[in-house]
């Protein structure tokens, strides 16, 4: 493992060359992988931001960052640089990833340890606290539909960490009239 130090270095580097690009840089690594160095430099959007980090968008931050951390030269020896986006399963830890995460699933574990599960349907930036507003949606039982609750708002000083849940229910066809008479034999 390289030294966090070393990371430091290269963040300070890179982050210009990102923000450049429109932007946000989550993380920096840096790792030996044999006798190179692996340099893992992690991008999202920003909170406003009204498209996703497509590809085109990867590949040109890819090469602000080359070019950033080329002309530097912070990196000793050869070194692979693998720039990727946060992925589902990052944690939800500010308000930019909570803004991102409007309309999916997710679970967020509050300051007093309780646990809320829901579909995140706004980020309240109105009043004085920044606050979530989840639909509580618990799951239904053998082919039943969901339970969903009233809104619930939280402020994000309440939250203690959120993850978004991968969401299923909307892959395939269903046709409610099948769905009902596949109980109702069940029943029989």
């Amino acid at each position: 493992m390289v030294a966090p130090a070393h990371a430091d270095r290269v963040r300070h580097v890179v982050e210009p060359a990102v923000v450049g690009q429109g932007l946000v840089l989550e993380d920096v690594t840096v790792r030996r992988a044999g006798a190179r160095s692996v340099v893992e430099v992690v991008l999202d959007v920003t909170e406003d931001d009204d498209g996703g980090l497509d590809l085109d968008r990867v590949a040109d931050a890819t090469r602000a960052v080359s070019d950033a951390l080329d002309a530097a030269d912070v990196i000793t020896g050869e070194y692979t640089l693998d720039v990727m986006s946060p992925g589902v399963d990052r944690p939800l830890t500010e308000r930019r990833h909570f803004t991102r995460a409007v309309g999916h699933l997710l679970t967020v574990t509050l300051a007093d340890g309780r646990t809320l599960a829901g579909r995140l349907t706004e980020v309240d930036r109105t009043g004085p606290d920044d606050a979530i507003v989840v639909v509580p949606v618990t799951p239904g039982r053998k082919g039943r539909k969901p339970v969903v609750g009233e809104p619930v708002r939280v402020p994000l000083s309440d939250v203690r960490r959120g993850r978004v849940e991968v969401d299923l229910s909307g892959i395939g066809p269903v046709d409610d009239d099948e769905a009902d008479g596949a109980a109702a034999g069940e029943e029989s």
